[in-house]
């Protein structure tokens, strides 16, 4: 069982990560970035402008009492609280993350609130965890009664457009995205791994991972912001493609329909940018099955190929009417 007054060493760390377009007309510079993600007024925003312009919000606290998601129904009720943040990239894509860790065990009965509040972002269960049944659980969703990271990660999002630096005026329109991971503890000397990664529809994707246990849970929700992030832009650009009709459509109505891409999302593309240097190799399972810079690298030179023709008749133009 937990020892009072010490934190117990963590077996899972799952979350849920949203990403979408933010909706303004203008990009956001570092400091409209900074006035945007101040949740908190006692903490800064961690701002970085290389390898290219990054937001980072400090971490609020949601409390939450409530049964933990189950795949096999177990019903484990929990205490503790959640930790959500939110990320700004080149001012353009807006994340919002919630995330939790929680022990093998926890107390039979119920602390006061302190107890949790000097833990945060831990969430502890009655009696013994199911892990595997949780993990599994919530990588399927939150139901009725239970933990709902998606909920949290909506709220936020939520809050963050209603600021009055956002217009509503997003310059294309666009998909959101979630992802959810689960992520428990890997062996004693054994590394982290990247165990599983699925497309679902509807937006969502799931990723199961095994990090060792100094590895702390706001880097592991790093990694799968970044994992995040450059799936939405895959995602939104694929999309940009096939609304482009290219081959079908005449080269300027196929050219406005894939300025955005070129204008917005294609510099944006930098995996393990802003990831801990111990969970950046993970990466690298997902360059060689789906291979995210390779279908990326493909779509890019389409772009480009697509512009490049449709430029040839302007050209030609040009020099014959001088």
């Amino acid at each position: 069982m937990t020892i009072p007054g010490r934190p117990a060493c963590s077996v899972l760390v799952c979350g849920e990560v949203r990403t979408c377009l933010l909706p303004s007309f203008q990009s956001l510079d570092g400091r409209a970035a900074a006035q945007l993600l101040r949740l908190r007024a006692d903490e800064q925003v961690l701002v970085s402008e290389r390898p290219n312009l990054y937001a980072l919000s400090p971490e609020v606290l949601t409390g939450v009492d409530c049964r933990l998601p189950t795949s096999n129904g177990a019903g484990v009720r929990a205490v503790g609280t959640v930790a959500g943040r939110a990320a700004l990239t080149e001012g353009r894509v807006l994340q919002s993350t919630a995330y939790f860790s929680t022990p093998a065990d926890g107390p039979e009965v119920r602390r006061p609130w302190g107890h949790y509040l000097v833990r945060p972002g831990v969430v502890e269960p009655f009696g013994r965890l199911h892990e595997q049944a949780t993990a599994e659980g919530v990588l399927r969703g939150g139901g009725r009664g239970e933990l709902d990271l998606g909920m949290i990660t909506e709220e936020l999002l939520a809050q963050l457009v209603r600021h009055p630096l956002i217009d509503h005026k997003a310059p294309f329109k666009s998909r959101r995205t979630h992802l959810r991971w689960a992520a428990r503890r890997s062996p004693e000397g054994e590394g982290p791994s990247l165990d599983r990664f699925i497309l679902a529809e509807d937006g969502l994707r799931t990723i199961e991972l095994r990090v060792p246990e100094n590895i702390p849970a706001a880097a592991v929700a790093g990694l799968c912001e970044d994992l995040a992030l450059h799936d939405w832009l895959l995602t939104t650009v694929v999309h940009m493609l096939e609304n482009s009709r290219l081959g079908a459509a005449d080269g300027p109505a196929a050219v406005l329909a894939l300025r955005p891409a070129v204008d917005h999302l294609l510099h944006l593309w930098m995996p393990r940018a802003h990831v801990d240097r111990r969970l950046g190799h993970l990466w690298d399972v997902l360059e060689r099955e789906p291979g995210f810079s390779r279908q990326w690298e493909n779509l890019r030179q389409r772009i480009r190929d697509q512009l490049a023709i449709q430029a040839i008749p302007l050209l030609h133009q040009a020099l014959t009417t001088r």
